[in-house]
């Protein structure tokens, strides 16, 4: 058996974070959208594809669990990244004046990156580096508390935001820009979501993903020599989430809708998150199969950076690609369909390698 002792670097969660990176620049290089152009509608291909698109409403596909990974992973990698500074001399207020700058830059990213997308300036708050600047905070603050406490906090937060919304409109309490949220949305920032339907309180249900990352987190640490233990909680904790959240949908109570997290949805993905994280545990550390994710571990490596880089310049990085790759690829007969297959895979390529070349030279960009 391979287990990272603890105090190193949990090679899973490296892992899973790196995927999950990976997934979100390949979305990027427009590596979905490039495929959904060469599947015919109702082929085996093209609902393959669909799974890398956000469900329209009341439903679940596997891309509306990327956001809830990426919060749920920073979760788990908060214990690690206290117990890390606090070992160096670092004091409890340290440590929360880290997190303040920490979250101040995030959410100045998030708005930032609203910015850039409408080509001037904006006040919008839907971008998951904005709220997770409020759920990583709530989370830091709920750190010292018992986990259990952290646990009840959690389903607080939940059973608010049920209660917010049925206020709001007893009688049709999620329906699409006509909810709690998007009223909320209004008196923030005078608008809501064009299209999407998201909305910016999503930070208060989905902080109980970064809540969970960080009890799981801690229980890694203090269970680091109870592999089976570790596991067998998890995936008994995945199962419950995944029962309520399904049972919930299902039943009529409250359907599944990533884009306003509503309680159905945060349970459901949250189950999936943890048995994500049990399974990455279980290949990687316990069983000590790594080489295969050594692309993602450098990927994830600068996470905020690349995240960052492909939201700002991946249009640009697309169109770079595009004179040579429909300048060369064009002349030997490829048509529009694979040559956008093509101009996204090199595109993804490109941005895999600046994260290679970041590490090879021990560059990391942190927050």
């Amino acid at each position: 058996m391979t287990l990272s002792p603890p105090g190193n670097r949990l090679v899973s969660l490296d892992a899973y974070r790196g995927l999950t990176m990976f997934l979100l620049i390949a979305e990027s290089a427009l590596i979905y959208q490039a495929f959904s152009n060469i599947f015919e509608e109702g082929s085996l291909g093209a609902m393959v594809v669909e799974q890398f698109h956000h469900h329209p409403w009341n439903g679940l596909r596997f891309w509306d669990l990327i956001q809830p990974f990426f919060m749920f992973i920073v979760g788990v990698a908060m214990p690690f990244s206290l117990r890390s500074r606090m070992s160096k001399g670092a004091s409890w207020n340290d440590a929360f004046k880290h997190i303040l700058t920490r979250c101040f830059l995030l959410f100045l990213f998030g708005t930032g990156l609203h910015c850039v997308y409408s080509g001037k300036l904006v006040w919008e708050l839907w971008n998951v580096l904005t709220q997770l600047s409020f759920t990583i905070l709530v989370t830091f603050l709920l750190m010292k508390a018992p986990i259990r406490t952290q646990l009840v906090v959690s389903l607080l937060l939940l059973v608010l935001t049920e209660i917010l919304y049925r206020a709001y409109d007893p009688g049709s309490p999620f329906v699409k820009d006509q909810n709690f949220g998007s009223w909320m949305d209004m008196i923030l920032m005078g608008k809501i979501n064009p299209g999407g339907g998201w909305v910016t309180i999503n930070c208060i249900p989905t902080a109980a993903h970064t809540i969970w990352g960080a009890v799981c987190g801690a229980l890694l640490l203090k269970w680091h020599d109870q592999p089976e233990r570790i596991i067998k909680t998890f995936v008994i904790a995945g199962c419950i989430g995944l029962v309520i959240g399904y049972t919930m949908d299902w039943t009529g109570l409250t359907p599944i809708v990533k884009r306003i997290s509503t309680t159905s949805f945060v349970f459901a993905s949250g189950g999936w998150c943890l048995l994500s994280l049990a399974f990455f545990y279980w290949l990687v550390d316990i069983k000590g199969f790594r080489k295969w994710a050594h692309l993602f571990i450098i990927v994830g490596m600068n996470s905020i950076f690349i995240y960052l880089f492909a939201n700002i310049l991946s249009s640009w990085l697309r169109d770079f690609v595009h004179i040579w790759n429909d300048g060369i690829l064009g002349t030997m007969g490829l048509g529009p369909e694979a040559l956008s297959v093509t101009n996204a895979i090199f595109s993804l390529a490109i941005m895999c390698y600046i994260s290679y070349f970041l590490y090879k030279k021990r560059i990391f960009f942190k927050v």
